[in-house]
């Protein structure tokens, strides 16, 4: 494993400057290895025959985060009373005597306040994800929506194609027909959205988590394996996008996939965090064409005023540059406009 400054690190979206999709970098000894993208949504041909899904991460640590999770305490008291009525039933729990609230108890205790549903926090993200991808990318106009790790944890649920004007009122609080799932399977969901959409000349798939999975391995030894039938032209692109939600996200393991060598130039997976996205075309930030040429001449500048890299050939969607290890910062100039970005890399 390589130390850790040779690592390469992306940048978190909060202070990526707002002309960037993503900015990646990566210290070798006196140099630093710098790569971005320019923020835009897919252009001409790149924009036609996406067919798009969202994922729900509904396994049992995102309860809370659909707003399913009790929190609070019923004061001793009430406690009393409501045994007295014979609202608590006490259950045998990993060893040990459990009261458990019944239904009029648990009414009680949420009409005074003792105890509160958490917030849900899922909906209003997905709502946006889905609407976005419905009205700006999808070929058919409705986003396919799932959600993954239900039951044992490799169990989906499908709720269906929606349209935008269907996601003003999609009801998202987690799998009716399925339990919360006992794991976190991520391949169940993926290779759904990759069998169904087979045919499709391009997929955009968001999968929404708190990042904690089950079968990295596993995602990782698919994720390979597709890339490499992707680079072969026995199927068609991909992107994935792991987008972080909740307060306990797992990043890590978001960033392994993110990061994920498969031997084949082929990149499938980005990551986000949701709280930190500063708008949704951050989805994007991946899905450029490096042949795209977005502006004729470009200078890029390093903290001391040096000039790094010059494009007298035009400025593509997706640039690569070294610098001294030692600048804060780098600056592109392009249409008489300089942009400046940070490279701090977090520690």
């Amino acid at each position: 494993m390589p130390p850790p400054d040779e690592i390469s690190h992306q940048l978190p979206s909060t202070i990526v400057a707002k002309e960037f999709g993503e900015v990646n970098v990566r210290r070798a000894g006196q140099v630093l290895h710098v790569g971005f993208t320019v923020l835009m949504e897919p252009q001409g041909a790149d924009a036609e025959g996406w067919q798009t899904g969202v994922a729900l991460d509904a396994s049992s640590s995102m309860k809370g985060c659909y707003g399913r999770r009790v929190t609070g305490d019923v004061p001793t008291e009430a406690a009393a009373e409501y045994a007295r009525r014979g609202w608590v039933q006490v259950k045998i729990k990993d060893g040990a005597r459990v009261q458990v609230l019944q239904k009029p108890a648990h009414e009680d205790a949420l009409r005074r306040g003792y105890v509160r549903y958490s917030d849900n926090i899922i909906e209003p993200r997905a709502r946006e994800f889905v609407a976005y991808l419905a009205g700006n990318l999808d070929a058919d106009g409705g986003t396919t929506v799932i959600y993954w790790a239900c039951g044992d944890g490799t169990g989906l649920e499908v709720l269906g194609d929606v349209t935008v004007e269907q996601c003003r009122s999609l009801e998202i609080r987690g799998p009716a027909k399925i339990e919360f799932g006992a794991g976190t399977q991520l391949t169940p969901a993926v290779d759904y959205f990759v069998q169904r959409f087979r045919d499709a000349p391009r997929g955009m798939f968001l999968f929404l988590t708190d990042g904690r999975l089950d079968d990295l391995a596993r995602v990782k030894q698919y994720t390979t394996q597709l890339a490499e039938a992707i680079a072969a032209h026995r199927r068609n692109p991909v992107k994935c996008v792991l987008i972080g939600v909740g307060d306990r996200i797992d990043e890590q393991q978001m960033e392994e996939l993110d990061d994920l060598d498969t031997g084949t130039g082929v990149d499938i997976w980005d990551h986000k965090i949701a709280r930190d996205m500063r708008g949704l075309t951050e989805i994007f930030a991946e899905v450029v064409d490096e042949n795209q040429i977005i502006a004729p001449t470009a200078r890029i500048f390093d903290a001391t005023g040096r000039l790094v890299k010059h494009f007298t050939d035009g400025l593509s969607a997706k640039v690569a540059f070294e610098m001294p290890a030692a600048s804060a910062w780098f600056e592109l100039e392009v249409g008489g406009q300089r942009v400046r970005q940070s490279v701090a890399i977090p520690r």
